[in-house]
């Protein structure tokens, strides 16, 4: 007894050291699993209902080992002994249907959700039996990733925060989302799910916040030595709560013109939450359109001189249309390429022949016995003309 002790307690010591980290895990926010909004909670549904689906299959499977294990064990001589079982077409269905019915099921479920969670598609309802009032029109802001920190621009109050989120609580919101410099992931997990943000490009996130409180957002895309930082503060508050937030941000006194944009810009981390009362008009889409310093043409322009070079109308734009004469530019409109392939026969003007002329041949079959047919002098390496003389 006392040789086994130290055993026993050698085995006990992995699970005493795992109780802390459980302890610690038990303390963890499952913010994907404790949503604040109505899409986030639909969300949070099909991962319940896909793991529910999977675990149909699962479960029993992990059973069975047992039960196969214990009833086929050695030392049981009632068990059935079949050493030519080779087949069984009722135990080959159910051991093919169940997967396949699942994964239907699992297909038309993860069909049914794209379309009806698209990040693009507005929202038709602010939660579960309400829907969207008529007339209610959807909250605007504009989300900026920076290096590292998030700008969000709320062009109908005419105000801008850094790492500072509020939205009014069942209000539907509209997110136009696009990134400075590195692409990066827009990601509440409480609100709704994440959305890239990428230099150039525009993306939309419709989304809506049912319960007030302070939530957290983050990137989820790395993007360089600041990531880990690259949080903001999720906000949701009553209509008459952000009003007044609206109003203490108007009240800041900072404002957000374009140089202070660029200097906002700059890489930085571990940025505090900052209130502007103003901002820069169309800022965003000078963001988007890559233009916001002064004297850089914007994305849109240069666009828009290309399609008007390639003839006004979209159908018939071609590569290049717009840009410099270069040496692969296609040719002007209405004409035709240059070279020899792309002319007919009658617009290509004789010229001399430039192409290496032939050698002589030796006579070969025609001439057995000629002495050229043994001449190897055209074999050997070109010599002066002293050689020459020397090896005649």
């Amino acid at each position: 007894m006392r040789e086994h002790l130290p055993i026993a307690r050698r085995a006990g010591r992995p699970a005493l050291m795992t109780l802390p980290a459980l302890a610690l895990l038990a303390g963890c926010q499952r913010a994907v699993l404790d949503p604040a909004g109505d899409v986030a909670l639909q969300q949070r549904n099909l991962i319940y209902a896909s793991t529910g689906l999977m675990l149909l299959i699962i479960v029993p499977v992990m059973v069975l080992i047992v039960v196969f294990a214990w009833r086929y064990r050695q030392g049981n001589k009632t068990a059935t002994y079949d050493p030519n079982f080779d087949h069984s077409t009722s135990l080959e269905l159910v051991i093919w249907s169940a997967p396949l019915l699942i994964i239907i099921a699992l297909g038309a479920l993860t069909w049914s959700s794209t379309h009806l969670l698209d990040p693009f598609r507005p929202l038709d309802r602010v939660a579960a039996g309400r829907p969207v009032a008529p007339g209610v029109k959807p909250l605007h802001v504009q989300v900026v990733a920076l290096d590292w920190k998030w700008l969000f621009i709320y062009p109908e109050q005419g105000i801008a925060t850094v790492n500072e989120l509020a939205l009014p609580v069942d209000r539907p919101v509209r997110f136009d989302i696009t990134s400075t410099n590195m692409m990066n992931t827009f990601y509440a997990p409480t609100l709704a799910g994440m959305v890239y943000a990428m230099p150039g490009m525009q993306s939309t996130l419709h989304a809506v916040l049912n319960r007030p409180g302070e939530f957290e957002g983050f990137s989820a895309n790395y993007s360089g030595a600041g990531f880990s930082d690259m949080r903001f503060k999720l906000r949701g508050l009553a209509p008459a709560e952000f009003d007044r937030w609206v109003g203490e941000a108007k009240a800041s006194g900072r404002t957000l013109p374009t140089a202070t944009y660029l200097q906002l810009e700059k890489p930085s981390e571990k940025v505090p939450a900052i209130r502007f009362a103003a901002v820069q008009p169309e800022l965003f889409d000078r963001i988007v359109n890559r233009c916001v310093a002064p004297g850089t043409p914007c994305m849109s322009e240069v666009m828009a001189r290309d399609q008007h070079a390639g003839g006004g109308n979209p159908h018939e734009m071609r590569a290049g249309a717009g840009m410099p004469q270069g040496r692969d530019a296609p040719p002007p409109r209405g004409s035709k390429p240059e070279g020899a392939l792309f002319k007919d026969g009658n617009e290509i003007a004789p010229a001399p022949n430039i192409t290496k002329p032939r050698q002589p041949q030796p006579p070969g079959v025609s001439q057995p016995a000629s002495p050229s047919n043994r001449d190897m002098s055209s074999l050997l390496p070109p010599v002066s003309g002293t050689a020459r003389a020397a090896r005649g």
